[in-house]
């Protein structure tokens, strides 16, 4: 089904049947039930309160150290989660280009949306780096040059999704990049997010329906590096291999950020499981995915897609800190779900 004009395509090739679970059903190592206190989620996004912690690259180096918005909750004792709409400076500004350029933000009204100052961040941990041009769909949602605070995913020549923690009242959006600096690349394009829609039914600290639009000032010229994905009308069953990817956080302990996008792959797990991980947090708009080895998203991956079987299938939203635990899966936003409020929303706006 297309929306004229939009062009966002939900499939709704027929659904397969749920997979037989064997054992339970796909697992971390059979995920176990939290016999401690449930805390409020962790989002993955990266803080303002980071901002002022980050160290500046030497020249000449991509690599950055700085705090984590999370790991600044932890050592401050902050009661609430950080979540995903804080940012990090993670790179010295560069020249944007000429006008005109994809390196030219171009002209368009700016509507300042409410700002949730809450958020936060993830990154993927253990995984590797994407293959170039492999996720064409792959957005970043800057508050500068270099100020990296959430992913976020292409839908449309005009649309992306986020994760709602990542709601920002003044925002730009690169796509086509695959270098985390922001040094132009050939085929890279950057806009204004000129409205940003969260779904109404959001919730915090629950983090419940974790989704919202972002509006472009202009279409996106579609080509090899920048190209809008299908959404899937489907719901994930468990068992089945997926795809994250982002630019968030690879080390816990470092809060070291990669070079390049990293890519990841991570298995469904049975709503059962997911509930058995996460007590009394997880509802219909969520599902669980993780890796037996130990990888997952992290902070600065919030907003980022989950692709399953070609076809969008879900957002980074949280998950446990540190990253990465063993049967402390990480937590996706279902969009299965959500598929009538996209078209709708696109289609009034």
């Amino acid at each position: 089904m297309c929306l004229r004009d939009q062009w966002v395509v939900i499939t709704q090739a027929r659904c397969p049947e749920p997979r037989r679970r064997q054992a339970g059903g796909a697992s971390l190592r059979s995920v176990r039930p939290s016999r401690e206190r449930v805390s409020p989620p962790h989002h993955r996004g990266l803080g303002d309160a980071a901002a002022g912690a980050a160290a500046m690259a030497p020249a000449g180096g991509p690599r950055v150290w700085m705090l984590s918005a999370l790991a600044a909750a932890v050592i401050l004792g902050a009661a609430e989660p950080v979540l995903a709409n804080e940012d990090i400076s993670c790179y010295n500004p560069s020249d944007p280009g000429p006008p005109g350029s994809d390196r030219d933000l171009g002209a368009g009204p700016q509507e300042d949306a409410a700002s949730d100052r809450s958020g936060s961040s993830s990154r993927i941990v253990n995984g590797s780096d994407c293959e170039r041009d492999t996720q064409p769909w792959q957005g970043a949602l800057l508050l500068g040059p270099g100020q990296l605070y959430c992913g976020a995913v292409l839908v449309a020549p005009q649309w992306l999704l986020t994760a709602a923690h990542c709601r920002k009242p003044v925002f730009r959006v690169r796509l086509g990049h695959h270098s985390m600096s922001p040094v132009y690349e050939s085929g890279q394009q950057m806009f204004k997010g000129i409205k940003s829609i969260p779904h109404p039914g959001y919730s915090h600290p629950g983090h419940s329906n974790d989704l919202m639009l972002i509006k472009l000032n202009r279409k996106v010229r579609e080509s090899r590096t920048v190209k809008a994905i299908n959404i899937s009308s489907c719901c994930p069953s468990a068992g089945t291999r997926c795809t994250v990817s982002g630019w968030g956080t690879t080390n816990n302990s470092q809060h070291a950020f990669p070079k390049v996008l990293q890519c990841l792959n991570i298995t469904v797990l049975s709503e059962e499981r997911c509930k058995e991980a996460y007590p009394g947090q997880i509802d219909h708009s969520m599902f669980c995915a993780g890796d037996e080895e130990g990888r997952d998203s992290c902070q600065g991956d919030s907003g980022g897609p989950v692709v399953c079987d070609g076809s969008l299938q879900g957002l980074v939203s949280w998950g446990d800190y540190p990253c990465a635990q063993p049967n402390r899966p990480g937590v996706y936003t279902n969009l299965c779900n959500f598929t009538k409020w996209i078209q709708d929303t696109m289609r009034s706006n």
